[in-house]
C-alpha cells in the first residue's frame, strides 16, 4: 500500500501546482487516471493569460499569479482587443467598467484604430477595448515545471491509477486505485471534470461541478494572421481568435455545451459555427482547417473556483471548479490552497485574497 500524508486526485494543472507547493512539507502522492498527466483540460488549453477573464472575483488570483509566471518565463507578449458590434456595445461598456474597478489597464479604440490593428474588420464592429496586459502562456512548460518541482520535493506520481473507491479509515482515508491501494490522512479533489465522481466516492458534499465542452480549430487563412496581432475576443462571448505559428490562427466559437466527463472530441457543427462567425467578423478567406480539438471546462454553480475543506467529509479538500481560468491562476490558487490545506498563514502574493470567497461551504 502506498502511504502518504496527502493524496491529490488529478495531476492536471490543479493537482500538479498544489503538489509543487506542498511537497516539501508533506508526503504527497499525486494520482492520475490517465497514462500521462494533463491529458484532458490542461493539455487542450487556448493558452492565454487575461486579467479580465473569469470576472472580478477571479481577477485577483490571475493578477497575483503574474509575478510568479513572469519570473519563471511562462508569459510572452500578446495583448488583447475586445470588440463589439451594436448588439455587443452594452457588454463592452460593462467590461470597461469592470476592468476599471479591478485596476486592469484598458483603452478605448475607435473604428479607424481598429482597422489599423485588425485589417479587414467588417463595418459592423465599430468599437474596441484594449487589454494590453494580456499574454500568451506556455501551458506545457508551466505544467511540466510544476510536475518537476513536485517530483524533486518527493511527490510520488501514480499514472494509470483511476480511483475506484474511497473510504474513511480511522482518522484518514483509504483509496482504491487501478495502481493499488493508497492510505492518506487528507484527500484533495483536484479531479477537474471528474470532481463530482470523486466527491461521491468519498461521501462529500454535492457541490455540482459541471463540465462543459469548448471547441478550438486551427485554420489557415488569406491573408495570414500576423504573428504579433493581439488576441481578439467578442464582448458577447461568441468567438475569440489568436495567431499561431506559421501564419495560422486558433479560433473558438466560445461554446459551452454541458456534457458528462469523458475524452471529449470536437463536434463538426461547432467548428462550422466558429468559422461562420469568424467570416462575419473579418473579410478573410478560410483556406484550410488544419485540425480541431475540444477540452472540458468545469464550473461550480456560481462559476467561481472551489477551494477548501468539505463540511461533511472531514479531511476531504476541494481544489476544483476552475473553469477556463485554472491555468492562468495556477500559481496563486495553489499558494492559497496550500496555506488553507496545511493550516498556514497566506503567503504575501495572496495575503490580501480572502479564501472564504472560494470555500465549498458557501453551497451548504
Amino acid at each position: 500500500m502506498t502511504q502518504a500524508d496527502i493524496a491529490i486526485v488529478g495531476a492536471g494543472i490543479a493537482g500538479a501546482s498544489l503538489a509543487a507547493m506542498i511537497g516539501d512539507r508533506a508526503r504527497v502522492v499525486l494520482i492520475e487516471a490517465e497514462s500521462q498527466p494533463g491529458y484532458h483540460s490542461t493539455g487542450r488549453s487556448a493558452a492565454f493569460w487575461s486579467e479580465s477573464y473569469g470576472g472580478p472575483l477571479v481577477q485577483p488570483l490571475t493578477t497575483a499569479s503574474q509575478p510568479w509566471l513572469d519570473a519563471h518565463g511562462f508569459l510572452h507578449p500578446r495583448g488583447c482587443i475586445h470588440i463589439a458590434d451594436a448588439g455587443g456595445r452594452p457588454a463592452l461598456d460593462a467590461l470597461a467598467t469592470e476592468m476599471a474597478d479591478c485596476g486592469v489597464a484598458h483603452e478605448w479604440l475607435d473604428r479607424p484604430a481598429l482597422e489599423t490593428m485588425l485589417p479587414g474588420l467588417r463595418p459592423a464592429f465599430a468599437t474596441g477595448l484594449t487589454e494590453p496586459s494580456c499574454r500568451d502562456i506556455d501551458v506545457g512548460g508551466l505544467h511540466g515545471d510544476f510536475l518537476a518541482r513536485a517530483r524533486r520535493s518527493g511527490t510520488n506520481l501514480l499514472t494509470d491509477a483511476e480511483v475506484t473507491d474511497i473510504a474513511r479509515v480511522d482518522d484518514g482515508w483509504r483509496l482504491e486505485t487501478r495502481a493499488g491501494p493508497i492510505s492518506a490522512r487528507l484527500v484533495v479533489n483536484a479531479a477537474g471534470a471528474w470532481a463530482n465522481r470523486i466527491a461521491r466516492l468519498a461521501g462529500a458534499s454535492a457541490v455540482d461541478i459541471q463540465p462543459y465542452r469548448r471547441t478550438i480549430a486551427q485554420l489557415t487563412t488569406n491573408p495570414e494572421m500576423a504573428p504579433d496581432m493581439p488576441l481578439i475576443m467578442d464582448a458577447l462571448g461568441r468567438f475569440y481568435f489568436k495567431p499561431e505559428a506559421g501564419g495560422r490562427l486558433w479560433l473558438s466559437p466560445h461554446d459551452e455545451t454541458a456534457v458528462e466527463p469523458h475524452d471529449v472530441a470536437p463536434e463538426e457543427l461547432d467548428v462550422a459555427i466558429a468559422i461562420d462567425r469568424f467570416e462575419q467578423v473579418v473579410d478573410w478567406r478560410v483556406l484550410r482547417r488544419e485540425r480541431a480539438w475540444a477540452g472540458l471546462r468545469s464550473f461550480s454553480p456560481d462559476r467561481l473556483p472551489v477551494y477548501g475543506f468539505d463540511d461533511i467529509a472531514p479531511g476531504f479538500f476541494w481544489f476544483a471548479g476552475q473553469g477556463g481560468f485554472g491555468i492562468q491562476t495556477a500559481p496563486a490558487a495553489a499558494m492559497l490552497a496550500a496555506a488553507v490545506l496545511l493550516g498556514e498563514a497566506l503567503p504575501e502574493p495572496v495575503a490580501r485574497i480572502d479564501p472564504e470567497r472560494y470555500s465549498p461551504t458557501r453551497f451548504a
